[in-house]
């Protein structure tokens, strides 16, 4: 009787992997069949007039295609969303390109998010020791500020930021949200870049990518950051009166 059970168990255990199996999977073909080597602004410039006709002649089916693309892209954790999120704003403009973007990066990001909490998350938790206990409860009763200001201010990979919250128990709904909004202003300053870049290229010249670092943009981010973290000394006030 205890040996039907077992297998069972053992089958549903495999079970739980095999969305971040096929994750890392993908990771490991895109760089085996060389698809990093596209994913640059050479290859932007290079092709920009086929894309920009295409898309023109084909708008809506490109958007599906570079939600899709774009979601697949942050989902397995491939590099070149930074390039992505340029090519977004180039083909469909700053409001337009930013958008569709963020719903992008937010599709890719849940995924990856419900891949490893499914395949780690209860059993990080049940290994884990008193210690990362309570930081696992610390951050999940203040989980949406903390994420907030992870997704405002780029202080850590953004595959990074997915994962993390899947081990530290956050809620699914919260984390979608704290995402979609957490992302807008980065991605609207790339997207806005991006727009640009056609005058860029004919002038010869290179897009600056270290923009996220000028004062004018890494200020109100960091203001923002703080904004979003003044619920969380409000209750640290609170418990201290």
């Amino acid at each position: 009787m205890g040996e039907p059970n077992e297998t069972a168990g053992a089958k549903r255990g495999l079970a739980r992997f095999w969305p971040l199996g096929l994750l890392v999977l993908g990771l490991i073909l895109f760089f085996a069949f060389g698809l990093n080597r596209y994913a640059t602004l050479d290859t932007l410039r290079d092709n920009r007039e086929a894309l920009g006709q295409w898309v023109a002649a084909h708008k809506a089916l490109a958007l599906l295609i570079y939600i899709a693309a774009y979601a697949a892209m942050v989902a397995f954790s491939l590099p070149g969303a930074l390039v992505a999120t340029l090519t977004g704003g180039f083909l469909f403009g700053t409001l337009l390109g930013g958008t569709v973007t963020v719903f992008a990066a937010t599709i890719g990001a849940t995924i990856l998010f419900i891949a490893a909490k499914t395949a780690f998350g209860d059993l990080l938790r049940a290994k884990a020791g008193s210690a990362i206990k309570r930081m696992e409860e610390g951050f999940r009763e203040n989980a949406f500020s903390y994420l907030l200001v992870l997704r405002l201010v780029p202080l850590f990979p953004f595959f990074l930021v997915n994962l993390a919250p899947a081990f530290l128990g956050v809620k699914l709904r919260t984390f979608i949200i704290a995402t979609f909004i957490g992302i807008i202003p980065g991605t609207f300053v790339f997207a806005s870049l991006g727009n640009g870049l056609g005058a860029v290229f004919d002038a010869g010249r290179t897009p600056d990518l270290g923009l996220i670092k000028e004062p004018q943009v890494i200020l109100p981010l960091l203001a923002l950051a703080a904004l979003a973290l003044v619920p969380v000394l409000y209750r640290r006030l609170r418990r201290t009166r």
